[in-house]
């Protein structure tokens, strides 16, 4: 029997039209565009401001784009695996959501969280359940309207976060394309220095939890940027050694977009050219675990059959992880 892979047959996105630059940041807390450029490389991020829509509503329409591009029907998705931290509601998943909006009403559903890595996980996830022969075709979704969990009054985070969503189609093949190898980690040292310090079953919702600000993303800076930069950067060299690469056959990193400077690290550590770095940062920001899903699916005219793609993240958690992902098709052709 031939060995089943899993490979991505097509990308969706989407984001809002709203633009929160950082001179429009600056007129709402202390900070000016070069602080924000200088410190993580983030000009402005787009910004879901209906009230009425969400996470799943992005989601939706990164699917339908999805399912316009590649022309297939929706009732033939058998399954939408969603990563999000900003789910619609603490049940029903999002994903359940995305998948009735979206008229994929053949497919199981349920989502991830594993922060900003959680895509890969997410990705890693579906390719397992192709890879046992019992599917053949499923979304992988990624969402995050981070809006809804940011702190407007706070510096330090407020300038980091935009909405987003994107997807990726996934179907069994037996050739040697796909997702050829995940390596995923989590170290649950790193709770307290990337959180959100209220809404679960911990501390509950509460007037004093909303007066001290609970409900927003708290960070601290330098802790995340330590452990981003050694973890993405080791991830990936690891997964790129033990699958034999050279540098020289990489053709595209995709990493994490939460600060160039972790981006910048990480590519040096593997000793590829910049120009090899899909970075869009700067007019997105960190949309968390749609960030590299976002990357596919701007470069998507770029790639090609055959591609050595390595994509690496690092969030909350601590989770992290890198993929090797062998492109399936030419992009410029889809």
């Amino acid at each position: 029997m031939d060995k089943i892979n899993a490979v991505i047959t097509g990308v969706g996105g989407f984001v809002p039209d709203d633009v929160l630059t950082n001179d429009d940041l600056s007129k709402m807390v202390d900070t000016t565009d070069e602080w924000i450029m200088t410190r993580v490389g983030i000009k402005e991020r787009r910004i879901l401001k209906d009230p009425n829509l969400s996470s799943g509503y992005m989601g939706t329409q990164a699917v339908n784009d999805l399912v316009q591009k590649t022309g297939i029907d929706p009732m033939s998705v058998e399954g939408i695996v969603c990563s999000t931290s900003t789910s619609d509601y603490h049940f029903p998943s999002t994903a359940s959501i995305i998948a009735y909006e979206s008229g994929c009403r053949n497919a199981y559903a349920f989502d991830i969280q594993a922060a900003c890595a959680g895509f890969i996980f997410a990705l890693e996830t579906a390719a397992n359940y192709i890879r046992s022969g019992r599917y053949k075709r499923l979304i992988v979704v990624s969402s995050e309207k981070m809006s809804s969990m940011t702190d407007y009054t706070d510096r330090a985070t407020c300038p980091l976060f935009g909405d987003a969503g994107a997807a990726v189609l996934l179907e069994a093949t037996t050739e040697d394309y796909g997702v050829i190898d995940t390596l995923l980690r989590t170290d649950g040292s790193g709770k307290s220095h990337l959180i959100m310090k209220a809404g679960g079953s911990l501390r509950m919702p509460s007037h004093e939890t909303v007066d001290q600000r609970l409900h927003f993303v708290y960070q601290e800076g330098q802790a995340v940027f330590k452990r981003a930069v050694i973890d993405m950067a080791d991830a990936a060299e690891e997964i790129v050694r033990r699958n034999g690469l050279t540098k020289d056959q990489i053709d595209w990193i995709v990493p994490h977009q939460a600060n160039l400077r972790i981006i910048d690290a990480a590519a040096r550590r593997l000793g590829v050219n910049k120009d090899k770095v899909m970075i869009n940062i700067r007019k997105f920001g960190n949309t968390s675990s749609t960030t590299i899903p976002l990357c596919l699916w701007e470069w998507e005219d770029r790639l090609r059959r055959g591609d050595n793609l390595i994509l690496a993240a690092f969030g909350a958690g601590w989770t992290w992880g890198a993929t090797y992902l062998k492109w399936g098709y030419d992009g410029a052709k889809a």
